[in-house]
């Protein structure tokens, strides 16, 4: 058997350190200089909870301007790292609205998501209180991390944590397609037809 594929896709308003994340997770360093991203694409092998599995990691643009190119790859994506900044509420009120348009585009509630507040370094700045970010998180029914790209906090458990979510709703997806329901009763397993020839 190959190694699983995860399509995952970082999404957040702008600024918010999305490429810095994905680069600290990736090659374990931190850029200082910053390029607003159109789009990149990164391909690594990692391993998560001893199974090892190939991440396609998209980091998306958050400027509005991209905002074709960005729900394309929400179409794509898999499991989705939704980013804010903690020294931002204007990126946390973009993560409200960017988890609303993902839930259009799946068309469903159910998405593997991570909500990051990102920057923690930047404590002595912050406008956005742990506490609004395990709220926001609730209310997405996802798990939460406060992380920081500067000096690594997290960042690998945010992506791992990812991982999990998107393995977890990779076994609700084959169960859901090999099952079926029967008057209300819990579903079973849907059993092969026997051809029978009646004498």
């Amino acid at each position: 058997m190959g190694d699983e594929l995860y399509k995952l896709v970082v999404i957040g308003g702008g600024s918010v350190g999305k490429s810095c994340l994905t680069v600290r997770y990736l090659q374990g360093k931190f850029i200082q200089d910053y390029d607003p991203t159109i789009e990149e694409n990164y391909r690594k092998m990692v391993i998560v909870d001893d199974r090892p599995c190939m991440l396609e990691i998209l980091d998306t643009a958050g400027q509005e301007e991209y905002r074709t190119v960005r729900d394309k790859y929400l179409k794509q994506g898999q499991g989705f790292l939704l980013c804010y900044s903690i020294t931002s509420r204007a990126s946390f009120s973009e993560a409200k609205k960017l988890h609303e348009t993902l839930r259009i585009v799946k068309k469903t509630n159910k998405i593997p998501i991570v909500t990051v507040g990102n920057k923690t370094d930047l404590e002595s700045d912050r406008l956005v209180s742990t506490e609004e970010g395990e709220q926001l998180a609730q209310e997405f029914s996802c798990e939460f991390i406060e992380t920081s790209a500067k000096t690594g906090l997290n960042v690998t458990e945010a992506y791992e944590s990812l991982v999990r979510a998107v393995r977890k709703w990779k076994i609700e997806q084959e169960t859901s397609t090999t099952t079926v329901t029967t008057n209300g009763q819990k579903p079973q397993l849907k059993k092969k037809k026997k051809l029978c020839m009646v004498i």
